[in-house]
This record gives C-alpha cells, structure tokens and sequence, in this order.
C-alpha cells in the first residue's frame, strides 16, 4: 500500500512538472493559449477529454485527461481525475510561495471587499487576486496558478453553496490570513439551515488557525466574535472598540465616511459605491491595508478612488433617472440590506424593483413575504420580478424582465434600486429607464 502510494506521488509530481514548461492553463478549446497546460474537465454538459488532441493542434503544448482512450503518453496524459489533477496541482505550486495568502468568503461583500483589498495593498505591494467571482472549486486553483515569483500577496476569494466547501478550498489555497465579511442567509438549499452556513464559512478561520495565522473581523458582528479563540492574532474593525474604527457620513448616495486607528483620524472620505451595507467592506480593507503597512493616505485614497463596475453597489445616471444596481446576486440578508439603505436615501420619488432570491429551499416563500412586508410598511414603491414573488402579491409583479418594460415609461426623474439574483437578469431594465 504504502509503495503504491509513493508511485503515484512520483507519477502525479513527474505531472505536475508539465505545468512549469508551459505558459499556463487552459480549459477552453475556445480560448486556448499557445504553449498551455489543457486540463480535460468534464460537467453535466461538456466533457473536455473529447477536445483533448483539439486543445493541441490549436497550440497547448500539452493535455491532461482523465478517460485513458485519450491519451498517448507523448503530449496527452492521463489521470483518474481532471479536477483532484487541477487542485492538486494548485496546492503544489501554492507551497512553492512563501507570501501572505489572504482567504475571504462570507455570505454578502466578499467581492466588494476582495475588491477593495485589492485596491488598498496594490497601493504598496505586487498583489494578486481572484478575477470576477472565480471563487469556486475551479476559480479558487486558477487563481493560485497564476502567482508568480514577483507576487509578494495573494488574495483569494472563496464561495460556498453547500456544506464542505470552504474546507475543500482551504486545503487547495493554505490560507495564512483570512476575513469571513459576514455570515446570513445564503444558499439556505444547499446549507439547510443558517447554522450550516456558519459551520461551513469557519472552516476559513479553522484553516487559518492551523497555520496560527490572522484573521480580521468585525467587532460589531456577534455571529463572527463568537467563532474566534486566541490561537490566532485577530484584528478587529468596527464602529467602535476595534483595531480600526469608523463611521459614515453622509450618503448621497454614494457613501462619505471617515475612519481612524490609534492617534490618526482620516479626512472625510467620498467614496463612488453606494449603501450603507458597503462600509464594513470599507472598513475591512482599511483594516488590512492598516495591519500590512499600507501608509494612511494611500489607504484612503485607494477607499475614494475605487469604482465598482460589475452591477456591484453602481451608481448610473440616465436621461430620466439615477439607478443603483445591486443586481449581481441577492438573498435575504444583502436585499434587506440594500432595501434599509434605500430607505435612508434621501430623494423625493423611489422606487425599488426587486427580482426573485433563489436558492432557498424550504425558506424562500417565508423571505420572499419578509421583504414585501417591509417594503408595505416603510411605504417603498416596488415592483417584483419572477415568480416566487409573483404567487406572494398580485399588483405590481411580473414574471419576467420583459413583462416590466411597459411600466417603466412612465417612470421619470426617480431613484430606482435593481436588486436580485443574478438569474432574473435585473440588469436588461438599465437601458428601459
């Protein structure tokens, strides 16, 4: 057993080889780059072993499969698994680094904040980080295989929809710091229950803690404070009694804040993202930046300059209206979020237009009433969008986007909120208003 076990570690290694005479990994016959590694993956719809010798004539040096008709042993390889090959391959080039590895996942703002981070230590050091939302079991090793000897930090971004996740992630991406932003009602169908969705989210600080690293948190967020101990430096940020604290401003929408640690205190800072929901995002990469030496200028300038543009807290002006779009994704925490921000937004005609939150099993009819209740009785104008809400009220909701359109003539000279899952496609409305 034991000399079965080193052959295949001999074999996986002489494997893992190939990586470091290409010019990196391709999954894509579509988008090959010359000279790649091409992993053969396979899903519910596609299987890449059968565009393996594809991959080569369109220029991958080499392939990697995992059906053994496939391979010749010459420049297609094959191994009982395409995705164990991918992460383990990610684990063995991430152990070849010796640099902060910040892991970050929660249920709400892990982008934003990732984002944010991103802007705030690439101000002093050469950082990397997850592209978009690549923060899956696929995402997570693409990441890790594009840091170079130059990076000196590396920021990962870990998503979860259903037990085990972040633990699987983890154990690809060795994280030695780690921030959970947050921990709500997110894929409740594959969670179960919102205690399967705090059980999976700590395993980031569970895999921080075996390398007795650090971790950053909000004080303010009793869930969070709970799931620590003192086998890890924790700093914390907050409104008050934390590492870094706090506070907002004003929102116009776009949210001014000012922030402050030790004997320093910030000048008022404009910022060009929008909803009160985003200054702990704030907050958490001020924090970061504060704790890697980030000097405090620099760190503001980085929270004033940063411009979302992926339907992430936007802001657009059109002929007729001022949108905030927030329709990346949504679930019950971050729409009722987004809602109570939108209700301190001082502006003479809002409307919201919310799109159904998917993903939450046994729950969804119990959230979807939650926020038309809230919605009625802080007297927000809204229509819905899909057909969870659509069976919860009758005036004002429509299957699709499409059905919308005809109502949005009318609407003039107005501060309008997009939020929903991804799914409903919220964003085809921007061009109708």
């Amino acid at each position: 057993m034991l000399r079965a076990f080193f052959l295949h570690l001999c074999i996986m290694t002489k494997l893992f080889s190939l990586f470091y005479k290409t010019k990196g990994v391709c999954t894509d016959t579509r988008n090959i780059i010359p000279d790649s590694l091409f992993i053969a993956l396979k899903g519910k719809k596609f299987n890449g072993n059968l565009f393996a010798e594809k991959a080569i004539r369109k220029g991958a040096k080499f392939a990697i499969v995992d059906q053994e008709e496939y391979s010749n042993n010459v420049n297609i390889f094959f191994v009982q698994n395409t995705l164990d090959f991918l992460q383990g391959l990610a684990r063995y080039h991430r152990d070849k680094f010796n640099i902060p590895v910040i892991g970050i996942t929660g249920s709400n703002g892990k982008t934003s904040t990732k984002e944010l981070i991103y802007s705030v230590l690439s101000k002093k050091f050469n950082t990397i980080a997850t592209e978009g939302n690549l923060n899956n079991h696929f995402g997570v090793p693409f990441t890790l295989l594009r840091i170079k000897k130059e990076h000196e930090i590396a920021i990962i971004e870990m998503g979860a929809n259903q037990p085990g996740d972040i633990q699987e992630l983890c154990e690809i991406a060795c994280p030695t710091h780690g921030i959970i932003t947050n921990i709500g009602k997110a894929h409740l169908e594959g969670f179960g229950n919102l205690e399967g969705v705090v059980k999976t989210k700590s395993a980031l600080y569970n895999a921080v803690r075996k390398k007795k690293g650090v971790l950053f948190y909000s004080e303010d967020d009793v869930i969070l404070k709970s799931l620590l101990d003192n086998t890890t430096e924790n700093i914390s940020y907050g409104k008050e009694n934390a590492t870094v604290t706090g506070r907002i401003l004003e929102l116009t929408p776009f949210i001014s804040m000012s922030w402050r640690s030790s004997s320093y205190t910030s000048k008022n800072i404009h910022t060009k993202m929008v909803g009160n929901y985003n200054f702990y995002n704030f907050l958490a990469a001020i924090c970061i930046g504060n704790y890697f030496g980030i000097k405090a200028s620099h760190i503001s300038g980085a929270i004033a300059t940063y411009e979302p543009d992926n339907i992430r807290s936007q802001v657009i002006e059109t002929k007729r209206n001022t949108l905030i779009v927030d329709c990346y994704n949504a679930n019950p925490t971050s729409m009722m979020l987004a809602l109570e921000s939108f209700n301190e937004f001082h502006h003479d005609n809002k409307i919201a237009i919310l799109g159904d939150m998917l993903e939450l099993g046994e729950e969804s009819d119990v959230e979807h009433q939650k926020i038309i209740d809230y919605c009625e009785g802080n007297n927000i104008a809204f229509f819905t969008v899909g057909p969870i809400f659509q069976k919860l009220r009758t005036e004002g909701a429509y299957q699709t986007v499409g059905e919308l359109t005809q109502e949005l003539v009318r609407i003039n000279k107005s501060a309008i909120l997009l939020k929903g899952s991804r799914a409903i496609q919220l964003e085809k409305l921007i061009r109708q208003l």
